[in-house]
């Protein structure tokens, strides 16, 4: 049996740290505008934008693959500035059959924990998928820094 493993990556920030936060709290369904070479479609489609318990269906392209990842926020915790996500479904899924996301948000930093278990031993460590979080993490400080 398979056991759960973690990585860890951090990515410097210039943007003000509650504007990131806000930005994964509020407005995740703008990461089309904001990396599109990413993500091709991001929608609600249950709960509330900003609320632990909504679920957000994305497209996305890695490595020129189309994925598909339904997403639920699992805890906003505002004082320490986190929030987890939980894959409920999607291709991440045929990998692995558990994976979670947390994003904390600090002074001049901002760090993702990918939580995981693989399905098989075949399975890679999903260091596309913490590469891709950084290049959101990048993106995203560069768009609040230049237009908000």
């Amino acid at each position: 049996m398979a056991q759960m493993a973690k990585i860890e990556d951090k990515t410097q920030i210039m943007c003000a740290p509650p504007k990131v936060y806000n930005f994964f709290k509020n407005d995740l369904t703008e990461l089309t505008k904001i990396v599109p070479q990413l993500f091709q479609s991001v929608k609600v489609i249950d709960g509330n934008k900003g609320q632990a318990g909504g679920v957000i269906q994305y497209e996305l392209l890695i490595l020129g693959k189309a994925m598909t990842a339904k997403v639920k926020t699992e805890t906003i915790n505002d004082e320490e500035r986190s929030i987890t996500f939980v894959i409920l479904e999607g291709d991440v899924m045929q990998l692995y059959t558990s994976f979670k996301a947390k994003v904390t948000v600090s002074d001049g930093t901002v760090t993702w924990c990918l939580e995981f278990e693989k399905a098989n031993d075949l399975a890679p460590n999903p260091d596309q998928y913490a590469a891709v979080a950084v290049e959101v993490t990048k993106g995203l400080d560069l768009y609040l820094l230049t237009n908000i």
